[in-house]
């Protein structure tokens, strides 16, 4: 787990993203994930350049299955895009930093 990026669970889901006053970036993730421990170490880099121009969370769905349910997530990791609390997309693959930071600008 990371240091830097801030756990959600599916109880405080839809207050934390909905009340968020900057776009929010969730990943989807497991233990023992290799794919979800490098995405995490750039999510890391993206936080870090973002500062409070975004928000960056994580979700263990080991831990919790209903918003992964809700926006069907089949794979790991997987990245969504939330801005005032609404779904806007999946990032697709295992990002890195500089495709993380394209994806979500201007959206």
């Amino acid at each position: 787990m990371s240091a830097i990026l801030q756990a959600v669970t599916d109880r405080e889901f839809d207050r934390v993203t909905g009340d968020s006053a900057v776009p929010v970036l969730v990943e989807f993730w497991k233990p023992g994930c290799g794919h979800c421990q490098a995405l995490m170490r750039e999510l890391e880099q993206v936080q870090k350049e973002c500062g409070e121009q975004v928000r960056i969370l994580t979700m263990n769905v080991d831990e919790n299955f209903q918003i992964p349910a809700e926006l069907e997530v089949l794979s790991l990791p997987a990245l969504a895009f939330y801005r005032h609390g609404e779904f806007i997309k999946f990032i697709g693959g295992i990002g890195k930093k500089n495709e993380i930071l394209k994806q979500i600008e201007g959206v």
